[in-house]
Parts: C-alpha cells; sequence; structure tokens
C-alpha cells in the first residue's frame, strides 16, 4: 500500500525532528570522544542514548495527549510554543557555551546522568507531539535510532576532530526545533 503524501510529510517532519534532537548527542558526543574512549564504550553509552530517546519523548507524548484531551485546540498552540523555546534554548546555550558537566561514562550514574541531559529536549519535544495526531511507536523507534546512531557519529568524530563541530551541531538543532515550533503556530 502506498503512502499519501500527507504521511509521508508526517514521516519527514519526525526524520527531521530525531536529527534535530540527536544532534545534541552528537554535539556532547564529540567532547567526550576527544577525551578518548574506547570502542565499547562508545557502543555502551549510544545504546543507553538510543534507549532514552525513545523513552524520553514515550513519556512526554503520554503527557501531551493527556494536556491535548484537556485543553483541545489550545494544545497545538502550546505544543509549538514550546518548540519554540527549546529550540531557542539549544541555539543559546550553544552560542553561550555551555557544556555538559563533568562525568565518568564508565560508572552506571555517570551513563544515565548523561544520557538523561542529552535526551531531556525529547521529553519535550514528546509533550509536543502528543498533543498532535501521530504514530508513537513510529515516532520514539525513529527518536531512538537517531538518537543512538548520532551519538555514535559524535563520539567517534570526537576522536579524530577539534572541539569547533559540537557548537554548530547543537545551535544547527536548535534552529530546527525553532523552525517547527513556528510552523505549528502558523
Amino acid at each position: 500500500m502506498l503512502a499519501s503524501g500527507v504521511q509521508v510529510g508526517q514521516l519527514m517532519t519526525i526524520g527531521i525532528m530525531a536529527i534535530a534532537l540527536g544532534l545534541d548527542a552528537f554535539s556532547l558526543g564529540i567532547g567526550i570522544g576527544m577525551k578518548g574512549i574506547r570502542l565499547l564504550d562508545i557502543l555502551k553509552i549510544s545504546l543507553i542514548i538510543g534507549l532514552f530517546h525513545v523513552l524520553m519523548p514515550l513519556m512526554g507524548m503520554f503527557m501531551g495527549q493527556y494536556v491535548s484531551l484537556l485543553l483541545g485546540n489550545v494544545a497545538t498552540a502550546a505544543g509549538g510554543c514550546l518548540l519554540i523555546l527549546l529550540g531557542a534554548h539549544m541555539v543559546y546555550s550553544s552560542i553561550r557555551g555551555e557544556e555538559a558537566s563533568a562525568f565518568d561514562h564508565r560508572t552506571l550514574w555517570g551513563l544515565i546522568i548523561f544520557a538523561l541531559s542529552v535526551s531531556i529536549d525529547s521529553f519535550s519535544v514528546g509533550v509536543s507531539l502528543g498533543m498532535f495526531a501521530t504514530d508513537i511507536v513510529l515516532t520514539v523507534l525513529i527518536f531512538g535510532l537517531f538518537g543512538g546512531l548520532l551519538s555514535i557519529a559524535g563520539l567517534l568524530l570526537g576522536r579524530r576532530v577539534s572541539g569547533w563541530v559540537g557548537e554548530y551541531g547543537e545551535a544547527f538543532g536548535g534552529l530546527i526545533l525553532l523552525g517547527f515550533g513556528i510552523k505549528f503556530l502558523l
């Protein structure tokens, strides 16, 4: 069965948003990778980040659906505003040069804190998406896939390049979320 234009458009939107959210893991992964990291640690970190990029938006979507039932049409505007705020914050953090706090990626708590820090924005986006009709399972799986893949790419790239790329990755991801927030308001 062929997908309709609306379905293809929704899938492309979800894919772009997944990439935008994954760029946070990518940019922070570059910084971690530049400190030196084993391939086994890259795999562990990326799997946990991928898992968190599934769980956080899933929790957000359920909350967003609940809010949508309560607020009706106001929920669309609220979701758009939330994406705008999240995107603007990502751009601001990038420009300001805020960095992730130091952690030991070899400990369970360090790994969880890092995965949570790069996945928390997925929760907010999940709240926004929960206010719209979307395929929840497909959406969170795409978010998890891109979160994991981009963290692998960032960690591997971090082993090879200097730190300037990471800042731009987070800013670019923030601009994409900002754009989608504006689109939801129009």
